[in-house]
């Protein structure tokens, strides 16, 4: 039968069965990401994706400049209970969909609106500068582009893929690898979304979403 969960899943289950069989005991480190995913012949995302998983289960615990450290060697196979899509595939969707949504947006483009997104992004930086994580003027930003297209639709799927983020998943990984300094890449590259709205320039504004949204893929999953 396939197996249809998600890789992530099936990659914490082979994990787990490392540990299982005794190859890694309590308290034992595991290799390092590049080695363990080389060993089990994933992508390095995709393995993160499933320690994640294993650390929200208890197995493991992910210690920030030490390693990976197994904590149960006695847990069983995952029950195919999900923590959430794929930030690595929910990423790649966001780059799909609102890509071909900004050069809708573009054309569209009020001079009001462009004033909100200024006035979303100096509020982003204010909360950077104060330490303050600006998660709320980030959705607003891309919401406010997707509302320009007049198209609900649209905007609802931008809000509901956006909002993927507080999955325990997602959530998890974003405690791990979120950061100042990633904040405020990711201020860099709206400025630049924004700037190509104003030059009315449609695909310098698709290639610039697309561009924030992988670099901001790649933050949490390859760094």
């Amino acid at each position: 039968m396939t197996d249809t969960r998600r890789l992530y899943q099936q990659t914490a289950d082979r994990v787990r069965q490392l540990i299982a069989k005794g190859e890694y005991q309590a308290g034992a480190r595991l290799p390092a990401e590049r080695e363990l995913a080389q060993q089990l012949g994933v992508s390095r995302p995709s393995l993160r994706e499933a320690l994640i998983a294993l650390e929200i289960d208890g197995t493991i615990e992910i210690r920030m400049g030490s390693g990976i450290y197994v904590l149960n060697t006695a847990k069983p196979a995952g029950n195919g209970r999900s923590l959430g899509e794929s930030p690595s595939e929910l990423m790649q969707a966001r780059a799909v969909i609102e890509s071909a949504i900004i050069v809708q947006a573009a054309a569209t483009m009020t001079e009001e609106t462009l004033a909100t997104l200024r006035a979303t992004l100096e509020a982003m930086a204010d909360d950077i500068a104060n330490t303050r994580k600006p998660i709320e003027q980030d959705r607003a930003f891309h919401l406010i582009i997707a509302e320009s297209t007049g198209n609900t639709l649209l905007v609802e799927i931008v809000e509901n893929l956006f909002d993927e983020r507080h999955s325990p998943l997602s959530a998890g990984i974003r405690g791990h690898f979120e950061t100042a300094d990633s904040w405020t890449a990711a201020l860099t590259e709206h400025h630049a979304i924004l700037a190509a709205l104003e030059a009315r320039d449609p695909l310098a504004a698709q290639a610039a979403m697309h561009s924030h949204l992988t670099a901001s893929g790649r933050r949490w999953l390859e760094n």
